[in-house]
């Protein structure tokens, strides 16, 4: 717990350093904007096996270029992870926000109808599976309940605990009862960031090159 909660300081002492900055000029906050907009949804697609590089995520959102020879799914994928974080943005910025299940399925909506319209934005109703780890998701049955606990526990939490642990509570719980048939990483992420970025905080992405550290972590998690 001490060692946890000098974690907290740690970020808090960063959040007052990034605030002190404050204001930007309207020219840096679009920079900024742009920047973690294109940084964020390549890193978080990468993280589920998504070809595209930086370069080909950034040409494809700001040129509407596909990358040549690269599978087409993987540039729905960043369309769709761009039109979430922009909802995510969007709902990090009321003055109360409110997580509901409404937002989370508006998330996963908004990431994967280009993929698969039927599927986007529904609790899944089928079984999935987890490559490369022991944990079985809960059955599909159980998936609505789940979530209206999920959403009545995250909000008796606020105000409560540290808004790290309520971030990372709400990505947990996404990626634990994996409530769609894919896109679950990267809708747990972005309620994720939505959190952060309500609480102040700046917008975090998981490089590529942290994948096996941050599985390990989801993994640990699970098992306790």
């Amino acid at each position: 717990m001490n060692n946890l909660n000098a974690l907290y300081r740690d970020i808090d002492n960063y959040k007052s350093a990034i605030q002190d900055k404050r204001p930007l000029s309207p020219e840096e906050v679009t920079g900024l904007e742009n920047y973690y907009r294109i940084g964020n949804t390549y890193a978080s697609n990468a993280l589920e096996g998504n070809s595209l590089t930086l370069t080909e995520t950034k040409v494809l959102l700001e040129d509407g270029l596909t990358a040549a020879g690269k599978p087409l799914r993987d540039s729905f994928e960043a369309e769709g992870h761009a039109k979430a974080y922009d909802f995510m943005l969007e709902m990090s910025r009321e003055h109360d926000l409110v997580i509901s299940e409404d937002k989370i399925l508006r998330l996963h909506k908004l990431f994967y109808s280009g993929i698969d319209s039927d599927a986007a934005g529904k609790y899944r109703e089928i079984a999935v599976f987890i490559s490369g780890t022991e944990y079985v998701p809960p059955m599909a049955k159980d998936v609505p309940l789940l979530m209206k606990t999920f959403i009545t526990e995250l909000h008796k939490m606020k105000n409560k605990v540290h808004p790290v642990e309520l971030a990372s509570f709400a990505h947990l719980q996404i990626a634990n009862i994996h409530p769609f048939v894919d896109g679950n990483g990267r809708t747990a992420r972005l309620l994720m960031n939505m959190i952060l970025i309500n609480s102040g905080y700046s917008i975090v992405s998981v490089p590529p090159v942290l994948r096996h550290d941050y599985i390990t972590s989801l993994k640990v998690a699970q098992r306790t």
